[in-house]
């Protein structure tokens, strides 16, 4: 079965076209070109700004002109991961994806429902003259992964509502009226190079196969971090000896949870027995504490490598070893306003070698308190900079604050009850979206987000629910209807 055998066939024929677009982050030149042509195709009315935001309209039901004008809301890109045994350029490649029992996935890389479900929902209504609604304005914005480009580019007049429905959401059965703020922390560490000694044993470290998973959505679950897990692993075994550390890497993406990470370490001949040992044991005591968030899959291995050029020196991975092992990572407190919301909490998101002499740190605050948003990135600054290294932050956005007296939240908890018999969840996120920013924007916008049911975005094991994508749309149908 291919994803355009599944009902409602017209969303799912709009995802299948957006999946053979490549759209990694800041790589959207083809998602752009694809929705003009589009637009065009279907003699739907289209503009672009000047950071590639695209618009397209579609005039009220008649009859319904008066109606509060609707913002359908949904980003362009997609977060480019994939397992490392997997072949995929994400700049020219389609995604491949498949059907399997109540889930479509991706062949071994994201699936990108997150966001093209929103993108393929919206263009949907654009296309569907069944719907009974007022005027449409569909938004596809540009870069939400990092940056939030789009948004934060946004000029006034480009699009005009009363109301924005945000299709950016990842569970059916959840209204949110809510999410966390966030920041990025890039440490720049600059170390000194040594040539590689002789007489040593060359390995490689590496954990693979962890979880992974959004940095907002999935924090909370108890996950391993690749990276902290690697440090960890690092930190105890240089604490008798001084470990000549060649190389280093782990992770990619800022908001996504590292799954892989790999140190590449010479070792005293004398030693290697031990330090096999001690590989083994921690696999075996990490094993023991992740089985219930990980399962068993994933691995701590050791094999033998090549010999290196040069290493970094002692001092210095003596200071880089501790440093990502004392960084800040997973949930840092808890909300006392949201019962069981995520206030605040980092991602040790990425460490690589960008080149000879510096290594580049990545870390990745949220909250839904500003302030504490910048007190965790200010300590990760001092941190660092204890080390010597360089500390920008990047990729500042605001947090959006509840509304419980939205006029549309309501018709969308009336609708939902009505549907399918059930009172909906209202909550809050922590995960980032734009609404903080287009309601900087347009502060008169009354703003709900919602969407089918995704699993473990972020990461090769993203998969859409068949039957909530069905439930979702009749959801939003029925928003529009009412709104009319």
């Amino acid at each position: 079965m291919k994803i355009t055998d599944l009902q409602p066939k017209l969303i799912w024929e709009c995802f299948d076209e957006i999946t053979k677009v490549p759209r990694p982050t800041h790589h959207l030149d083809k998602m752009l070109e694809f929705l003009v042509s589009w637009a065009e195709k279907h003699n739907i009315p289209c503009k672009t700004d000047e950071v590639g935001n695209v618009m397209m309209s579609k005039p009220a039901t008649p009859g319904h002109e008066n109606a509060p004008r609707i913002i359908l809301q949904g980003h362009q890109d997609m977060v480019a991961e994939k397992r490392n045994d997997k072949e995929h350029n994400f700049l020219t490649d389609p995604i491949t994806t498949i059907v399997d029992g109540e889930w479509v996935k991706a062949d071994g890389t994201t699936l990108g429902a997150d966001n093209g479900m929103g993108c393929a929902s919206a263009m949907a209504v654009l296309l569907d003259d069944s719907l009974v609604h007022g005027p449409i304005q569909a938004l596809f914005t540009v870069d939400e992964e990092q940056g939030l480009i789009g948004a934060n580019g946004l000029q006034a007049g480009f699009v005009e509502g009363d109301i924005l429905l945000n299709l950016d959401s990842e569970e059916h059965g959840q209204l949110v009226i809510g999410c966390a703020g966030g920041k990025v922390t890039v440490c720049t560490f600059p170390y000194t190079s040594e040539a590689a000694p002789e007489g040593l044993e060359w390995v490689c470290v590496h954990l693979n196969h962890f979880k992974g998973g959004h940095s907002g959505m999935e924090i909370n679950l108890g996950r391993g971090n690749a990276n902290q897990q690697l440090a960890r692993f690092l930190w105890e075994a240089s604490r008798n000896r001084c470990l000549k550390l060649a190389a280093i890497d782990g992770g990619n993406l800022a908001n996504a949870i590292p799954r892989e990470a790999w140190a590449v370490v010479g070792v005293e001949k004398s030693e290697i027995d031990s330090f096999r040992k001690e590989v083994k044991e921690f696999s075996d005591m990490i094993h023991a504490e992740f089985l219930l968030a990980e399962g068993a899959d994933f691995t701590f291995e050791i094999e033998e490598a090549a010999k290196p050029e040069t290493i970094i020196s002692c001092k210095d991975s003596a200071k880089l070893i501790a440093s990502l092992f004392a960084c800040p990572n997973g949930v840092q407190g808890m909300s006392n306003a949201v019962e069981g919301l995520v206030e605040t909490s980092c991602n040790l998101a990425s460490v690589k070698m960008i080149e000879e002499g510096k290594i580049e740190v990545t870390v990745h605050q949220r909250s839904s308190v500003d302030s504490r948003r910048d007190e965790i990135a200010d300590r990760i600054k001092a941190l660092f900079e204890m080390i010597g290294c360089e500390v920008r932050f990047e990729d500042t956005y605001v947090g959006w604050a509840p509304n419980p007296e939205s006029k549309v939240l309501k018709v969308a908890e009336k609708s939902f009850e009505d549907l399918f018999g059930y009172k909906p969840r209202v909550e809050a996120l922590h995960a980032g979206l734009e609404c903080g920013l287009f309601l900087e924007k347009m502060p008169k916008l009354d703003m709900i987000s919602f969407g089918p049911t995704l699993k473990d975005i972020h990461s090769p094991s993203e998969k859409a629910n068949i039957q909530s994508v069905a439930d979702y749309w009749k959801l939003l149908c029925e928003i529009l209807r009412r709104l009319a």
